[in-house]
């Protein structure tokens, strides 16, 4: 146990041109060395992309995107008393679960083949949130994991 007072719960801040929180979380994910510039770069060339290809607001493509990605449960590996182990169904909160979608988004896109991350973020968040793409694959995978331990958690 920690013998310091718990530590307060900080809110993320908002990014400086659409003063929205969620685009600071994806910022704040694509940053790598601490060139938060750069990452800001790619968000809004991804952005502007976005806005070219679908005509409609972008923020509402990347929280429409992110909703579509969040996952509800996972697993998590549990070890019993004989030794081995075994996955356990978990239910994921809203933060947990936006942290993961992010997390999930841009994995999906940095493996996209194409010419630069803004180009794949964008075709990755625009195919998120038609529900298609590499991120709403690995959560539907998520989800089948959690399905299956459901099921197999009666016998044991």
């Amino acid at each position: 146990m920690s013998r310091r007072g718990t530590a307060e719960k900080r809110t993320a801040k908002s990014d400086p041109i659409f003063r929205n929180r969620l685009a600071n979380m994806v910022v704040n994910r694509i940053m790598k060395d601490g060139k938060k510039s750069l990452a800001y770069q790619i968000l809004y060339r991804a952005v502007k992309k976005i806005q070219q290809k679908t005509e409609t607001n972008p923020l509402l493509v990347l929280r429409q995107a992110i909703r579509r990605v969040t996952p509800n449960i996972g697993v998590k590996t549990r070890r019993n008393k004989k030794g081995s182990t075994r996955k356990v169904l978990i239910e994921i909160g809203s933060k947990q679960g936006r942290a993961l979608a992010i997390r999930w988004l841009l994995e999906a896109s940095q493996k996209r083949p194409g010419r630069n991350m803004a180009f794949k973020l964008s075709s990755e968040l625009v195919d998120a949130a038609k529900g298609s793409g590499g991120a709403i694959c690995k959560k539907e995978a998520t989800h089948r994991m959690a399905e299956a331990n459901r099921a197999l958690a009666h016998f044991h």
